[in-house]
């Protein structure tokens, strides 16, 4: 995985805790899971990229 990858889906994931947050203090449900579907879908993203880091160990690719 890339490191600019890697900071893109660290941001994303971040973005989505703050955004659940804030929801969660303003009780707005909508805001809250937009936060908790960004996180899903960057730590998503995370899982597949260390998938394909741990291929590139075992292969040496």
């Amino acid at each position: 995985m890339g490191l600019g990858d890697k900071i893109s889906n660290k941001a994303q994931e971040m973005t989505g805790k703050t955004k659940e947050a804030v929801g969660d203090a303003v009780n707005n449900e909508k805001l809250q899971a937009e936060g908790a579907a960004d996180q899903a879908a960057a730590k998503a993203k995370q899982a597949g990229e260390h998938v394909k880091d741990a291929a590139k160990d075992v292969f040496g690719n």
